[in-house]
């Protein structure tokens, strides 16, 4: 998530060594769809348990259920062949799309030369579940309404399920006046206000609405190959209760009202949405191998919970006015993080239930999107040492000590034992935030991680209890800090570099001055913020080192505008903000990258941590304001 490959090597989230291109089975094109939407197509809807993405042509081409991390039963994200479920009128049409407001229940208008379809789709929720209810208790179902606006419009449905990430393909067949599946792991059950033909592997209807008329489909995913069907819902009630529940979620959470506050309450929405429910685990993305280089390798499965996010989540959500979620995304890591106790080194990164063991594998038989191979379910980043998530968790612990209040004994010594990690571990070497599998070294970014653990920590001594050692690890930060403005500091650029020794650049010593080691207008972090717009930056949007491959990342473009702001740059921070945001979809989604050239996103779709550095942009932009306001006055 940030800090470093200052060797310019490319380097992300789980890259794996170069293999041998596995063999791809041919698929079956009877069942093909059309093409395969680009990443800016889609729509995210959620339960807080798994996600959808819906294209704007109707086809839902990603599924999993009933975990963020399940196997998908629709994935035509990845592969043509991988199933979807398409709802469209069958002539040329154009298409607008938004969320009702406070929600993310999907209205997709398609205009064509006879009429206007409405598509409405969510992932249901339980009836009646309200505020922090929602999500824990779902249906598993995705709910889809067509209703024709005006004239006449003629449909095209077509239900292609492919389990199993595409691998396996049922039977589709007629059962209780709606579909079923038959083979594989688990069951679907769709029924409807309109009859579909089964074709043995798929079903499909086609018919005409008048306005005024509507038809709609709900869809259940049930585990077990004999499941039987659960109850029907009625779709067009499912999705005005859903609706509800949503807006009564969003209404707890619209205390923010600073600057660009419905890019903030959108982007609060959108973690929402990534969080699991039942433990308040946040996923990074609900997808896997979305390329972070078109047609290249860098795919990697962040449907999994980062520590270092949720600490960001929460110290975000946090000063955004969110009062409930910081202390529930806390105790998620201390809930995970304590497991490592034993361990030698801090677990990254953890299943949405807290699993630790989260290896990696290709699914061969898959093409890629956009060709980009391989396909990777697992991550096998969780075997990394990162020491900088020791510092992530001090701060949050920190920033949202009211919310926390009193530490129990039990959080008290975790934070104790991640702060003894880092005043005996910072001299060691890692792999850092960006996760690159080229070797460990010495990165300028853990090693603020380890000062901003122990800085913490002795600021929050007299809460930690009996194991606290404030007189050590005060004296440990102190030549730590040393260290690093010694080491890290690079002449010839005139900088901080992202590693000891090394010239290369990094946008992560952006958290230096967010971080409070140095302050933002201190000259040194000046003059580092100048080469870094100069040699990584386009405009304001900045890649992660120098060489990088990939396209500019979004969250070291938010930490750029932060750190502005911060300086009282405001007129800079707020182009930078700009240029970031612009890299959203038509929806206001944020994926990890982006590419210069054409705008699209790049990477996995979409990204939480995209969406918390514009929260924290977007405050560090109203404080700025504010304080401008009272320089004039």
């Amino acid at each position: 998530m940030f800090a470093s490959a200052p060797d310019g090597s490319r380097a992300s989230r789980g890259r794996a060594p170069g293999t041998a291109e596995p063999a791809r089975p041919t698929a079956s094109p009877d069942a093909e769809i059309d093409r395969t939407p680009s990443i800016r197509d889609h729509a995210l809807l959620s339960d807080c348990r798994s996600a959808a993405l819906v294209a704007s042509d109707g086809a839902v081409t990603w599924w999993p259920s009933p975990r963020f991390d399940s196997p998908s039963a629709f994935s035509a994200l990845l592969d043509p062949a991988a199933g979807h479920w398409s709802i469209r009128p069958t002539e040329p049409f154009e298409a607008s799309r938004r969320y009702r407001s406070g929600t993310l229940v999907l209205e997709t208008t398609m205009r064509t030369a006879g009429g206007t379809l409405r598509l409405t789709d969510a992932l249901a929720f339980a009836a009646g579940a309200r505020g922090h209810e929602i999500g824990q208790t779902v249906p598993h179902a995705l709910v889809r309404l067509a209703e024709v606006l005006d004239g006449q419009v003629e449909i095209d449905v077509e239900f292609v399920p492919r389990l199993e990430y595409g691998l396996a393909v049922p039977r589709v067949v007629a059962q209780d006046g709606g579909l079923a599946t038959l083979g594989g792991p688990e069951r679907l059950f769709l029924r409807g206000d309109r009859e579909l033909r089964p074709d043995g592997r798929s079903a499909r209807g086609r018919f005409a609405l008048q306005a005024g008329e509507r038809a709609g489909w709900v869809v259940h995913r049930v585990a077990g190959p004999y499941a039987q069907a659960p109850a029907r819902i009625d779709a067009a009630r499912t999705l005005e209760d859903t609706t509800a529940a949503w807006r009564s979620w969003s209404e707890q959470h619209s205390g923010y009202d600073g600057a660009h506050a419905e890019a903030v309450h959108l982007a609060l929405l959108v973690v929402q949405a990534l969080t699991y429910a039942p433990s308040g685990a946040v996923v990074a993305a609900p997808t896997t191998s979305l390329p972070e280089v078109p047609g290249g390798d860098s795919n990697w499965d962040y449907r999994f919970g980062w520590l270092r996010d949720a600490a960001m989540i929460a110290r975000a959500l946090s000063v955004a006015r969110c009062s409930d979620e910081p202390r529930r995304y806390f105790d998620w890591i201390v809930r995970a993080g304590v497991t490592c106790a034993g361990a030698e080194d801090v677990q990254i990164m953890f299943g949405v239930e807290g699993e630790r063991d989260l290896s990696e594998h290709e699914l061969a038989h898959l093409a890629g999107h956009g060709g980009a191979r391989p396909v990777r379910v697992g991550n096998a980043a969780w075997q990394q040492k990162q020491l900088d998530v020791l510092g992530h968790v001090l701060d949050c612990a920190w920033a949202i000590r009211d919310e926390i209040g009193e530490l129990d004994a039990f959080t008290g010594e975790f934070l104790c034992q991640l702060t003894d990690r880092a005043a005996e571990q910072w001299g060691e070497t890692d792999s850092s935030i960006w996760e690159g599998r080229e070797g460990e070294r010495h990165y300028t970014v853990s090693k603020l991680g380890c000062w901003v653990a122990l800085d913490r920590a002795v600021r929050l001594a007299d809460r930690l209890g009996e194991h606290a050692d404030p007189r050590r690890w005060a004296s440990v930060r102190d030549e730590l800090r040393e260290t690093i403005l010694r080491e890290a500091w690079c002449e010839e650029r005139s900088a901080f570099a992202g590693a000891f020794g090394s010239d290369h650049l990094d946008a992560g010593v952006l958290l230096m001055a967010l971080s409070g080691f140095v302050d933002a207008d201190d000259p040194r972090m000046t003059s580092t913020i100048a080469a870094l717009e100069a040699h990584l930056g386009d405009d304001g949007l900045l890649r992660r080192w120098s060489d990088a491959q990939d396209g500019p990342f979004l969250l070291a473009s938010f930490w750029l505008a932060e750190c502005h702001a911060l300086a009282g740059r405001l007129e800079r921070a707020e182009h930078v903000f700009a240029r970031a945001a612009a890299g959203a979809n038509d929806l206001g989604l944020l994926a990890e990258e982006v590419d210069v050239a054409t705008g699209d996103p790049l990477g996995n779709f979409p990204q939480a941590i995209s969406h918390i550095g514009l929260i924290s942009a977007a405050v560090a932009i109203s404080e700025a304001r504010d304080r401008q306001s009272v320089s004039a006055s």
